[in-house]
């Protein structure tokens, strides 16, 4: 096999393994919120008013998460958050640098 063909699997490879790091982590981080520190989860799980639903519940931790003031691990102080919450920060953009190297590869190949 050509050093380039399995570099571009390797990119594609790594691309794929970072998006799902990324949903992984704000598994993790949910998983850890529960265990830890219930009184925040309570806020994060249940709605001011309707019914809780999962759908809900994602859409108010990417709200927790992505919200710039004041980050969740900073208020917490726990370091195991405070990794997750870093992986989950940077795994995209390892994805995509990985994606957009291997598209590079597939133009140059051509």
């Amino acid at each position: 096999m050509n050093s380039f063909v399995a570099l571009y699997l390797l990119l594609l490879t790594g691309g794929i393994a970072c998006f799902v790091l990324y949903y992984l982590a704000q598994y993790r981080i949910a998983q850890l919120l529960r265990q830890r520190h219930p009184q925040q989860w309570k806020i994060i799980a249940e709605p001011d008013q309707g019914r809780p639903s999962a759908v809900r519940t994602w859409m108010r931790m990417q709200h927790v998460l992505r919200s710039s003031q004041p980050r969740l691990p900073e208020l917490l102080r726990d370091d195991a958050i405070t990794r997750w919450f870093g992986l989950w920060r940077v795994s995209p953009w390892l994805a995509w640098g990985c994606w957009f190297a291997a598209m590079f590869l597939q133009w140059k190949a051509r």
